[in-house]
């Protein structure tokens, strides 16, 4: 019989990176209940968000936010607290925007 003592030591530790880059091939979208919404008409494009977000998801083109990677987005809502123009809002996954 196996102990548990024995189980639980072959778990990696929290919070290990077994596998570095994964995040790019691994699409964690499905993961969100919320997802961010940006007002453009109210964004500075200040880039806070783009630097506060864990997982590269706020899409930048030419020094300006053009979007979310809803793919890898996993709905946390980092960028909507760190927002100094309160233009990004977290709305539920299921309504339409």
């Amino acid at each position: 019989m196996t102990s548990r003592i024995a189980e639980w030591k072959r778990i990696s530790a929290g919070g290990l990176v077994s596998n570095p880059g994964s995040s790019e091939r691994v699409q964690t979208g499905a993961w969100r209940t919320r997802r961010p919404v940006i007002d453009f008409s109210q964004c500075t494009h200040c880039m806070i968000c783009w630097v506060m977000c864990p997982d590269t998801s706020m899409q930048v083109y030419k020094d300006r936010l053009t979007g979310v990677d809803l793919a890898h987005c996993k709905g946390c809502g980092i960028c909507a607290s760190e927002c100094p123009k309160h233009c990004i809002q977290m709305v539920p996954e299921d309504r339409r925007v």
